[in-house]
């Protein structure tokens, strides 16, 4: 970046501040106590304006360009229009320090040093707002519906239309840090710019294709900064009580300049972006380019810098004599104006110069002057580099990029060797201050170019080679070579052109012209060099006889193509030209600079952007026809040519008797006809009878054979088209060789014969060699068997994957391959891939039948619930919805019974328990009720009523303890339990003959105490609601199912649910008297109730006593007034309707898993799952995102 001075003037007094007009022709300058009006084109002074008895202080233009205001020391504002006539004027009681018109609404805001003013052409008066402190700046949000106030006490007020205060930024510097200039950015689409930069490292890079800003949603409250690092860190909770919908969606951003020497930027919510940024200078105005790509500040270090939107410092625009009050962006243009305290006015102009490389398909670039993006110029994928630091050279190769910052240098190299691959990491970082006009990057150096001087460093930074040219050099490029040997190409002004490896001290000098050189190319075999000088010619030499080959004006950029010796294209007054060989020139009309040329792509640069142009080769081709260089001219069509072309070649070759040429092209556009006539021709210039000749050549292979000379016969049986016969030698003889070279050279149509090489490589273990051969003729049936047969199973799930229709002829075999391996899981999910449900499901049954006869009652549990889920997928089918749902629901029971009875059995079984005393007897209890009619195989009711004998025993319940014991006497007890049993149950009478009341359950929708034994089972044996326990430790818990009333789907009750409509806030029914001598407290009966029950506790109502079990049904009013954290729903697939549950203690939390949809309290889960790392009851691991 550069500034060139336009024009410049001298005021006899202080330019407080200046405008433009929006379209950029005018500027409207404060100057003492007149208004000074310049052309913006070349300077000149039109008018000079007196309208203010005082020093102007702030001026500024509407953006629909038919006034302007300016404000003065003499407490007035005056309205001008555009033909510079003032219209109106109105005063405050103090000086006014800024104004600024409202880009939407045309408002114009003044401001003094103790209110503020909104006038509007519609109205009359100008309503006016007191402010707490001097107010030294304004600026209005894009949309004009925020005025962002900056005070002379360090606090930023942001107020509406109306005058009114939203958000109030007190910032840690106070008083200190007066705020002295604020802008809002132009571009409202920042912020997710801002969001990503704050936590990235200096060198972390991005990929991202099309580079898309997601905005995010700022949010919107009275929001007080401290500006310490730790609070900018930490993310915000949203607080519905300080939102405003006005503030809802927004993406300005704020910069703040104060004098604490500080740059700062905030959005709109008050919150602050990023860290100060130190200034070191008193900053007097800011303001941003048009685009918002941009900042530029000036004040008391008498210059004008540039910076980026995030506050990274580029430049010096200008240097001052005196501090610098103002400094503005002409609209829409890279032109700056600078008003300063002597009274000078400066106008200038900013020149962005291109920064980037090239590296065959790849194209790196600086964009913003902080980041890189590299470009692929096929795939076009892009990834951006952001560097936080003013890029000042770039350098690409291979798989490296240097990037120069201005205090170091970083390389990156790329992540593999894939040519697709687009992510970088940083190899090296160069932590030093170069200074060079040419930076060249290779695979273990980087090269620094400084007028005569080339420097090779190490990525290191330490310096190897140094060599002095005789002239200033022009350009270089890497010409390729072994890694640390590459070739570099020097163009040096006085016409002399060298080649230098990087490991040798000693240049080559390649030639010397009479011009200076501005570009270079070498061809790909490294025996050409083409040349643009300054004179714009283009001159192609040969490298080894020094011989000046041809050579074309108009030139300022040439390109070899990489693919094609003889064809290189450059550009120059607006056209590509193309020559190949010593042909005429091609012309085509083009914008811009050739930097590369590959195949039929020419890569472009115009501007700051690179583009590829698919150029077709048809001319060269004619050029070559012309002079009957057919096979050149084949060459030059497999670039890129239509079919016409093709057909063309195709002629022009048979008439010059080109045979081999000719069938070439004709195969392209698949002419059969021009085929047989070249094979007659061929047949008729030939010795003998084609026939003949075969014949003879299969009666010598034969001949071969019968004498044993195998080796002989096959290439004999090839010569003579007999490739069955050749393979069947060469496969019983087990030439793999000679197989794979008859099966790569046979076309694809030629089935039998394949299908015999294939045969072969199976029979010989190559099944490698038979897949190709598979694949070749399209046979995916047979690849698919030979893969299964084989076993290479990976290779098979991914066929499987692209032709689905062969997933049963994958997933059978591969099924009974793991059951015939123990692997009885994965065999059932393979059989349930391949679609056979019957056989998964008659595998789960064998392995859950299998753990319960071995005692795994875990596993058991486990199986039941896959099999369980296994039925509900089936019911899917009407035709068995039915069966597999009763399948499913007594599987479902079954799995909770053994996940159960697994605790107690390792109770009965080990020394140790890891269950607490409560737990067992949870779980005994919530056994013994479920047991109601026959025994799962594999449960013992002995070993249930022992643990629950026993834990009712320590934890109190003796009552509950006798009658386990009573009911052990009349079962057959292990000889084992016996004593132990006799023992308790006689000591167990000593006890009180009750139960411990803080074991009894508790019903939460009738809040009747149940007894701990219930002959009704796991309900409440008042209003039958069933209980809902833990799955960890069968605690009942504090949830009630509900139901929908008819007519409400499950979408429509989650959103009403998710609605969480306010609750009515409870009267206060109490009333307080005070008389003379006393205060009374009456309660009022009368007061209405209305509101004050929770409406699904009205719902709860049930028949005292009824036999029937009465759901709790909810309307759509009911499911409005709930809480989503307090509602758990259970969303089963179809058929299965959805189960809803309520939480009467929402603080206590609990916990579902996603997949078997079991409660838990939410530390059991939480412990149990860090034990396990999956769910203790489905086994779904943590990190399987899946439900």
């Amino acid at each position: 970046m550069r500034a060139v001075l336009t024009w410049r003037d001298k005021a006899e007094q202080c330019i407080y501040d200046l405008a433009f007009k929006p379209d950029g022709n005018q500027l409207i300058l404060a100057a003492g106590n007149r208004l000074l009006v310049y052309d913006t084109s070349d300077g000149t002074l039109l008018q000079s304006l007196k309208g203010h008895k005082d020093t102007v202080y702030c001026v500024a233009y509407a953006k629909d360009g038919k006034r302007f205001a300016s404000g003065s020391a003499d407490k007035s504002v005056i309205i001008w229009t555009s033909k510079l006539e003032g219209i109106l004027k109105y005063t405050h009681n103090d000086s006014i320090q800024s104004v600024s018109y409202n880009p939407a609404t045309h408002q114009l805001a003044s401001c003094s040093s103790n209110d503020f003013g909104l006038w509007s052409p519609e109205q009359k008066s100008v309503s006016k707002h007191k402010s707490s402190s001097k107010i030294t700046c304004c600026s209005w949000t894009n949309d004009g519906q925020y005025l962002a106030l900056g005070m002379f006490n360090g606090i930023i007020s942001l107020r509406n239309k109306n005058g009114e205060e939203k958000v109030k930024i007190e910032r840690p510097g106070g008083s200190l840090s007066p705020i002295w200039s604020i802008c809002w950015n132009p571009s409202s689409r920042w912020e997710s710019f801002w969001m990503n930069r704050e936590n990235e490292d200096a060198e972390e890079v991005i990929v991202n294709r099309y580079f898309q800003e997601i905005p995010s949603t700022l949010k919107s409250a009275v929001y007080s900064s401290q500006g310490s690092e730790a609070e900018e860190e930490e993310p915000e909770e949203e607080d519905d009580s300080l939102r405003d919908d006005n503030l809802e969606e927004r993406n300005d951003i704020l910069a703040v300049a104060d004098w604490g020497q500080k740059l700062s930027f905030y959005q709109l919510s008050g919150k602050q972006i990023g860290k100060d940024r130190p200034l070191n200078f008193d900053p007097c105005c800011i303001s941003y380019f048009t685009k918002g790509e941009y900042i530029l500040l000036g004040g008391s270090d008498k210059q004008v810098s540039l910076f980026t939107k995030d506050g990274v410092r580029l430049g010096t625009v200008g240097e001052q004599n005196s501090w610098v009050w103002t400094c503005k962006v002409k609209p829409d243009s890279n032109y700056v104006v600078v008003g300063c305290q002597d009274g000078t006015i400066s106008f200038y102009q900013l020149i962005f110069s291109t920064v980037h490389g090239l590296y065959k398909d790849r194209y790196a670039y600086r964009d913003s002057m902080t980041d890189v993006i590299v470009q692929h110029l096929i795939t076009e994928q892009k990834v951006r580099i952001k560097c936080k630091e003013l890029v000042k050279k770039i350098a690409i190769y291979k798989n490296r990029l240097a990037i120069q910052l201005p205090e170091k240098i970083i390389i990156y190299e790329l992540y593999s060797d894939d040519s697709s691959d687009m992510r970088y990491r940083v190899k090296e970082k160069i932590v030093k201050k170069f200074e060079c006009n040419l930076l060249v990057v290779c695979s273990d150096h980087i090269i620094l170019c400084q007028e005569k001087r080339l420097q090779c460093l190490s990525f290191s930074g330490v310096k190897e080679r140094e060599w002095q040219m005789e002239s200033l050099i022009r350009y270089i490029k890497v010409i390729g070579g072994p890694p640390g040997r590459e070739g570099l190409l020097v163009g040096l002004k006085n016409g002399q052109i060298l080649k230098i490896f990087v490991d040798n001290l000693f240049a080559i000098v390649l030639l010397k012209q009479a011009t200076a050189v501005r570009c270079l190319d070498m061809s790909a075999s490294r025996k050409k060099l083409a040349v643009v000088d300054e004179n714009d010619t283009c001159l192609v030499y040969d490298i080894h006889t020094k011989e000046l080959l041809f050579q074309e004006p108009n030139a300022n950029s040439v390109a070899w193509n990489t693919q094609c010796e003889d064809m290189l294209c450059f550009s120059g007054g607006g056209y590509l030209n193309i020559k190949a060989s010593t042909f005429p020139v091609h012309q085509q009309k083009l914008q811009g600079f050739v930097v590369g040329y590959n195949g039929s792509k020419i890569f472009c640069l115009h501007a700051f952007s690179i583009s590829a142009v698919e150029v077709p080769q048809s001319a060269p081709m004619y050029q070559y026809l012309e002079r009957k260089m057919f096979k050149e001219a084949y060459q030059i069509a497999c670039l890129g040519v239509t079919d016409t072309d093709w057909r063309e070649l195709a002629m022009e070759a048979l008439e010059g008797l080109e045979f081999e040429t000719a069938k070439k092209a004709f195969i392209r556009v698949r002419d059969l006809r021009y085929l047989e006539l070249i094979n007659s021709i061929e047949d008729f210039l030939g010795s003998g009878d084609p026939k003949e000749t075969k014949m003879l050549i299969t009666k010598q292979a034969d001949w071969a054979r019968n004498i044993n000379e195998p080796k002989a016969a096959v290439e004999m049986y090839i010569s003579a088209g007999e490739h069955v016969k050749a393979i069947e030698i060469s496969g019983d003889h087990g030439w793999i060789d000679m197989l794979i070279d008859i099966a790569r050279k046979l076309d694809k149509a030629e089935r039998e014969p394949l299908l015999m090489c294939a045969h072969y490589f199976k029979k010989l273990d190559n099944p490698g060699y038979a897949a190709e051969t598979y694949l070749k003729i399209g046979d995916l049936k047979s690849l698919v068997q030979l893969h299964v047969e084989t076993q290479h199973w990976d290779e098979a799930f991914a066929l499987g994957e692209k032709h689905p229709e062969f997933k049963e002829d994958i997933y059978m075999p591969y099924a009974q391959w793991l059951a015939e391996n123990d692997r009885f899981e994965e065999a059932q999910k393979a059989f349930h891939k391949a679609g056979r449900q019957g056989e998964a499901v008659r595998v789960l049954e064998q392995l859950s039948n299998n753990a319960v006869v071995e005692n795994r009652f875990n596993d058991a549990a486990y199986y039941y619930w896959m099999l369980s889920m296994q039925c509900l997928n089936i019911a899917q089918d009407p035709a068995q919805k039915d069966t597999m749902l009763n399948k499913f629901h007594h599987f479902q029971h079954l799995a909770e019974l053994y996940h159960c009875y697994h605790a107690i059995h390792r109770y009965t079984e080990e020394p140790f328990s890891s269950h607490r005393p409560e737990t067992l007897f949870n779980i005994s209890r919530f056994l013994l009720h479920s047991l109601t009619k026959d025994t799962p195989l594999g449960i013992s009711k002995v070993r249930t009523l022992f643990t629950l004998a026993k834990q009712s025993r320590a934890l109190g319940a003796y009552k509950l303890a006798r009658h386990a014991y009573d009911q052990l006497r009349g079962l057959y007890v292990p000889a084992r339990f016996q004593k132990s049993i006799e023992l308790d149950s006689l000591t167990v009478r000593s006890q009180p003959f009750h139960d411990n009341e803080e074991l009894v359950p508790l019903c939460y929708r009738c809040s009747t105490n149940n007894p701990l034994l219930n002959n009704l089972g796991n309900v409440c044996i008042n209003c039958r609601q069933p209980f809902v326990f833990s799955a960890s430790s069968y605690e009942v818990l504090h949830l009630v199912e509900f139901y929908l009333e008819e007519g409400i789907i499950d979408e429509e009750a989650v959103s009403l649910i998710d609605l969480e409509a306010p609750r009515h806030k409870r009267e206060n029914k109490w009333q307080e008297i005070t008389g003379n001598n006393s205060q009374t407290l009456r309660l009022d009966e009368t007061m209405n109730s209305m509101g004050d029950d929770d409406p699904f506790t009205a719902k709860l109502s049930f028949e005292q006593g009824g036999s029937e079990f009465v759901p709790v049904v909810v309307n759509r009013s009911v499911l409005r007034s709930m809480s989503r954290r307090e509602v758990l729903i259970k969303r089963w697939p179809p058929p299965l309707q959805w189960q809803y549950f309520r939480s009467f203690l929402p603080d206590a939390s609990i916990t579902m898993c996603p997949s078997c949809f079991q409660m838990f309290h939410s530390e059991d889960y939480e412990l149990l799952v860090l034990q396990h790392t999956h769910c203790p009851y489905c086994r779904r691991r943590i990190d399987d995102p899946s439900p």
